[in-house]
């Protein structure tokens, strides 16, 4: 069993990585990241499929935003909670809006309708999306990656081969529960209007 999860996380790791950084991917980027400490696949990659990942993800949430508005889809994310915050935030500060949106949990696909309903434009966007993309997907691999050294000092010798790519799935498992609990708690903070 171990095996056959070790060969699929070698097989389909970056894909996952890439996916999971379109939406809210904090943990998938850092899971890269511990798993790119396991030689599972190099540094690089994990960072690559984790930056494309965030900067193809805020894209497409900023194209749903700005060009079908409309939809039942856009509509249904304009309602939930923080979608007012986020909308007078960029109103008021895009440049800061678009570099600090992908890093406030829970806000991402609100966070990129609000920025295409917004007169920021499309070139800026792109500009301010990709870097923050970089900086981003730099800081949660290299957590993952950082991680994975201090676990394989505290646990030592203990967890040859396959058995860390448990405690990789678990930490991820862990920090993505964190932080839904923490986004659902935010969120029903949030007046809706």
């Amino acid at each position: 069993m171990i095996e056959t999860l070790h060969q699929f996380v070698e097989r389909f790791g970056l894909l996952a990585v890439f996916i999971g950084c379109m939406a809210e991917g904090e943990s998938v980027a850092i899971l890269g990241g511990f798993f790119a400490h396991q030689q599972l696949f190099a540094p690089w990659q994990a960072f690559a499929a984790a930056c494309a990942g965030a900067f193809l993800g805020d894209t497409l949430f900023f194209v749903l935003g700005r060009n079908f508005s409309g939809h039942k889809w856009v509509r249904l994310l304009r309602r939930r909670p923080g979608f007012s915050h986020a909308y007078r935030m960029v109103q008021a500060h895009p440049n800061l809006f678009v570099l600090a949106n992908r890093y406030i949990y829970g806000m991402r696909m609100a966070g990129g309708i609000a920025a295409g309903l917004s007169r920021i434009p499309i070139l800026l966007f792109l500009v301010l999306n990709a870097l923050s993309a970089l900086i981003w997907a730099a800081l949660f691999v290299s957590l993952g990656y950082v991680f994975g050294l201090g676990a394989e000092h505290i646990i030592g010798d203990t967890l040859k081969g396959h058995h860390r790519l448990l405690i990789g799935l678990g930490i991820g498992v862990a920090v993505a529960i964190a932080g839904w609990l923490l986004a659902h708690h935010v969120a029903k903070k949030e007046p809706r209007e």
